[in-house]
């Protein structure tokens, strides 16, 4: 088994998705561990998306990330980094596969409704970030 992250965000809680996109992941073979609603405030947000601190996306990221409430959650599969990348689709839903969470409900690339790992080592650090 393999751990990762898995983030509702904002647009999604907002449009009451949360449970739609919980109950997808059941359906793809995720289980969830651990899971909490929280708000995150603007520093913590940043800290969370450091990596991306050079890049000109990042504040409004930051901005978004911290604009309302986010489901975060551990979940775990056989191969979840990966798997859970494929559920949820291209981060620009215009680019999502069919059948995708972004491509069915994604507004555009910064209301992508999920944020998920990227890789085995970022989950981990993410997964720390937000559970300890």
């Amino acid at each position: 088994m393999e751990r990762t992250l898995a983030i509702i965000k904002p647009d999604a809680v907002r449009r009451n998705l949360a449970g739609y996109i919980i109950w997808r992941l059941g359906q793809a073979g995720f289980t969830v561990t651990e899971m909490r609603m929280e708000r995150l405030a603007r520093e913590r947000a940043r800290e969370f998306y450091l990596v991306h601190r050079n890049k000109p996306f990042y504040d409004g990221l930051v901005d978004f990330i911290s604009s309302g409430p986010i489901v975060v959650m551990a979940i775990e599969k056989r191969n979840a980094v990966s798997d859970l990348r494929e559920f949820i689709g291209a981060t620009d839903p215009a680019d999502a596969a069919c059948g995708t969470i972004r491509q069915e409900i994604a507004l555009n690339i910064q209301e992508n409704s999920m944020h998920a790992s990227d890789s085995p080592e970022n989950a981990v650090r993410e997964l720390a970030f937000f559970f300890g």
